[in-house]
């Protein structure tokens, strides 16, 4: 059953297109998800910078880490890191935080290099002022007032990472950007900044769930729609496969395929089915009455043939020995015409030797007595490729013709005419009307008894000889000749230089 399904040319067509819309739909699916992450962890990251470069040039213009005013933690996790890697600044309610400098979600207060020349008391009442606690720092540090932090120098390019941070217990995943400010009282700052990657997810999550629902119901549609355009286009191909079976069981020829209206390749196939049938029926009806022909033309000389022995064993006397030698002859010439058209009728090839047509020509006249008439030769040296035994039946079928119907004269000519070697043979005769000039090429065909019988001709000579013709790639026609005969012209492909 699963081999009779996938057998079927509409079945493999659906699941052609299906696979192939399949792959499509998943090519483009990972595209869109794989762009709109992309875009959507380049806009996190740009926020995170963005939220960076405000809390360096907060540092930068002189406010102390513990004077900084950080946005919420839950959306934007913040943390300012010094050099030796500890935490001076943190977003509120931070809990834990991964993918920074600095594990640590509780700052610790630096120790201040006092730089005024005083003594350690001084000093560490100074230090004591300026960093006691967040309070103090975040009252002086937009004024300006505390000195104990100088301008810094923000970096030109921040650098990106992904982390994580828990605020109130919930953890999020972040896109985090790492800003350098560097000649700061308290050294090279660094400040860490997040930005949620919530909304990457949850656009990411959605449009996953509405491909792989989408999806589904997409290759449905376009396994349902081929399959029915397959089955309508497909449609005349089963019509001509059921008349063709019809043809063949009921060996019809004369019936032939449905042509659909269309103008597609089905359409096209009808018409050169049809052609198919047309030549095949032609075929078997010539070869229908070929035999039909030939066992008539072989009844008459073996059935004379057998009276004469018959008679001649009966009557030795009366034994007619010229009659039977001439019926056995006639019947010898007639197995080697038929035997020849079978040989061109299997598609047998004309050889490859060099045949010069003046010699042939010359040669099949050398063959024949003189008779009645006069022949009359203009040969001039053309050679020609093919069989030499083939073309020689050719040029004696034709002279046989030409004596056989000529009043007084034959005349042969050979010569050359660009590509091709032409030999003519022409009689002063009855000529041959020009509605019949056609139909005297086919089998057994005789347009009266005079021009049949009067020699034992059995109307095979011409065919044979067009037929040798068209298969030495020429061509073989007849016209009025100027004695007003006929005169049959003989055309073939000149040898290619040696």
């Amino acid at each position: 059953m699963r081999r009779r399904l996938f057998g079927s040319v509409r079945a493999r067509a659906t699941l052609g297109a299906t696979l192939v819309v399949a792959v499509a739909l998943l090519a483009a699916g990972a595209s869109v998800l794989l762009a709109l992450r992309s875009n959507l962890t380049d806009q996190a990251s740009s926020e995170a910078e963005s939220s960076a470069r405000k809390v360096a040039v907060s540092i930068a213009t002189g406010t102390a880490p513990a004077a900084l005013e950080l946005p919420d933690g839950d959306d934007t996790p913040v943390q300012v890191v010094d050099g030796d890697g500890r935490l001076l600044a943190a977003s509120e309610d931070l809990e834990r935080i991964s993918g920074t400098g600095s594990s640590a979600v509780r700052p610790v207060t630096p120790p201040v290099d006092d730089d005024d020349g005083g003594d350690d008391d001084g000093g560490d009442d100074g230090g004591s002022d300026r960093h006691g606690g967040k309070g103090k720092g975040k009252g002086k540090g937009k004024g300006g007032d505390d000195d104990s932090y100088a301008y810094g120098e923000i970096a030109d390019d921040a650098e990106g990472g992904k982390g994580s941070a828990t605020v109130d217990g919930e953890t999020r995943d972040h896109r985090f950007a790492a800003l350098e400010v560097k000649n700061t009282r308290q050294g090279d700052l660094t400040v860490y900044a997040g930005a949620s990657l919530s909304a990457e997810q949850s656009a990411v999550g959605t449009a996953l769930t509405v491909m792989l629902t989408g999806f589904p119901v997409l290759l449905g549609v376009v396994g349902a729609v081929t399959w029915l355009v397959t089955r309508r286009a497909l449609r005349p191909v089963e019509g001509i496969r059921s008349e063709m079976s019809a043809i063949t069981a009921s060996q019809d020829l004369a019936r032939r395929v449905p042509e659909p209206a269309t103008h597609d390749e089905v359409a096209r196939l009808a018409r050169t089915t049809n052609e198919t049938l047309a030549a095949l029926e032609t075929s078997v009806e010539r070869q229908r009455r070929f035999v039909a022909d030939a066992s008539h033309e072989l009844r008459s000389p073996i059935a004379s043939l057998r009276t004469q022995l018959e008679v001649g064993a009966a009557h030795p006397e009366l034994l007619d020995v010229e009659g039977a030698v001439a019926d056995t002859v006639r019947l010898q010439e007639l197995a080697a015409g038929l035997l020849l058209l079978a040989r061109l009728d299997a598609g047998e090839r004309p050889g490859e030797a060099r045949v010069d047509l003046a010699t042939l020509s010359g040669e099949e006249l050398s063959q024949r007595p003189a008779g009645r008439v006069a022949v009359r030769t203009h040969l001039r040296p053309v050679e020609v490729a093919g069989s030499r035994s083939q073309l020689a039946r050719v040029v004696g079928n034709l002279l046989d013709n030409a004596q056989r119907h000529a009043r007084s004269r034959v005349d042969i000519a050979v010569r050359a005419e660009g590509p091709w070697a032409v030999v003519e043979v022409g009689d002063d005769g009855g000529g041959v009307p020009e509605a019949e000039r056609e139909r005297i090429f086919e089998r057994f065909v005789r347009l009266d008894d005079a021009r049949a019988r009067d020699d034992g001709g059995a109307g095979l000579g011409l065919a044979i000889a067009r037929d040798v013709a068209v298969r030495h790639g020429g061509a073989l026609t007849v016209r009025s000749s100027p004695a007003g005969g006929a005169l049959f012209e003989l055309r073939l492909p000149v040898a290619p230089a040696a």
